[in-house]
């Protein structure tokens, strides 16, 4: 049988740091990664066997349970048709039309391959609709890897050494050049712009800091300040799309932006990303307009039809499960863990619940740093010897889904109170 420490070798000498993703590395809680083997539903196995409770769930890319029965008799349906076909297909239109049908901001959709792709587009699309060239991000979300947008970022970006501050660059290979046009403000403060600004993205509801809610009036003021200057407002809801509402963060806030970008949910666990927005605005993408992006896998057959599935199973009773879930999780989290003698904040915006060490839940990226990391790190290895797997990283959040019935939860909250039980015994 192969170990997950062979392997993790053996994935060492042929692709950098092992992993294809940083934060899958474990270098921000220590340790070797588990290489999984299989998933159903709430649970996934590495490949030694052991199984897991899983609360990553593909960073929320999976939200009916890993391998959902008609999801892979989707893909399975599409693949037997061809992978990949350079022209049109009948479900790109679908998808589109089900992405607009949910979301009204989006009159019209662009499918890509990635939430990166999304984000990095929305971006020069901004710039080629206003003719402008500043773009204002805030302190904390992470909105891909593209270099324009990797200032002060959280997720994976917030570990690496000499992370950028200020708006300077948050990663080697990034000029200065490319971050000059990029303004970094504190999130949950509208920022007053000036006539410069093409466009001002944010997360919605911030989960790449952990889980940070807009504070109120936050996200209306943005749209306020976005119309007095004649700037777009962008909504990255890679993670937000189609989890926090049918209609997304902005349907659940009631906050309408110009441009949104998705990922995830519509992949069904494939690779798919997709931005939409107002009708003259998408309209300058080509072949209409001078805006230029292409993509020669972007309305991949199989992406398209694991999106359409996934959507598919998400009606008003599948929402009001999810909430309950997350209620049922965080509630249980809290109380078993601080019972047991740590002290935690389990935040929640609807089926979304983030996990900090500490006793303030954080309002912003400065908060968020200054929660324990270190406490973070012990529990998620004690829960992980109990075969409970969280994010490898304490800027990353929980993603309970359809598949987390109360016995996963009840499952998870009692094995909690029991690896609390260990990290405090250890301090």
């Amino acid at each position: 049988m192969t170990t997950n420490a062979e392997l993790f070798e053996r994935a060492q000498r042929v692709i950098p740091g092992g992993v294809n993703s940083p934060v899958r590395a474990f270098r921000s809680v220590g340790g070797t990664p588990y290489f999984v083997a299989r998933a159903e539903g709430a649970r996934v196995w590495d490949v030694e066997g052991t199984e897991y409770l899983d609360l990553v769930q593909s960073y929320g890319a999976i939200i009916a349970g890993h391998a959902h029965p008609k999801v892979i008799e989707a893909i399975r349906a599409a693949a037997g048709d061809g992978t990949s076909y350079g022209a049109p297909t009948e479900r790109e239109v679908l998808l589109a039309e089900a992405v607009a049908e949910r979301v009204p901001s989006c009159e019209k959709v662009r499918m890509v391959s990635s939430g990166t792709e999304a984000t990095m587009t929305a971006l020069r699309l901004a710039r080629g609709a206003t003719g402008r060239t500043k773009v204002v991000k805030f302190a904390g979300n992470y909105h891909g890897h593209g270099d324009a947008l990797l200032a002060e970022s959280g997720s994976g970006v917030a570990h690496l050494e000499g992370q950028g501050h200020g708006g300077v660059p948050g990663s080697a290979g990034v000029p200065p050049t490319a971050v000059a046009e990029t303004i970094v403000e504190p999130y949950n403060v509208v920022p007053v712009l000036d006539a410069d600004v093409a466009c001002v993205i944010v997360e919605p509801v911030a989960a790449n800091m952990g889980l940070v809610a807009p504070a109120p009036g936050f996200l209306e003021g943005l749209r306020a300040e976005c119309d007095r200057v004649g700037a777009l407002l962008v909504f990255d809801e890679v993670i937000t799309g189609f989890r926090v509402a049918r209609g997304g963060a902005q349907a659940r806030y009631g906050v309408r932006p110009d441009l949104t970008c998705f990922g995830k949910v519509i992949g069904g666990g494939l690779n798919v990303g997709a931005f939409g927005g107002r009708a003259d605005v998408m309209d300058l993408l080509a072949p209409l307009g001078p805006v230029y992006q292409a993509g020669t896998l972007s309305g991949n057959p199989l992406a398209t039809a694991a999106g359409l599935a996934a959507l598919s199973l998400l009606d008003d009773a599948a929402y009001d499960a999810l909430e309950a879930t997350a209620e049922r999780l965080a509630d249980g989290l809290r109380a078993a863990v601080v019972d047991a003698g740590l002290t935690i904040c389990t935040p929640r915006v609807g089926p979304l619940v983030g996990l900090f060490v500490g006793s303030e839940a954080p309002t912003d990226f400065d908060g968020a740093r200054r929660t324990d990391e270190a406490g973070y790190a012990a529990l998620f290895h004690a829960l992980l010897r109990r075969g409970v797997a969280l994010a490898p990283g304490g800027y990353e959040i929980m993603f309970p889904g359809l598949a987390h019935d109360d016995a996963v939860v009840d499952a998870i909250v009692a094995r909690a109170a029991e690896a609390a039980t260990e990290v405090v015994g250890a301090r």
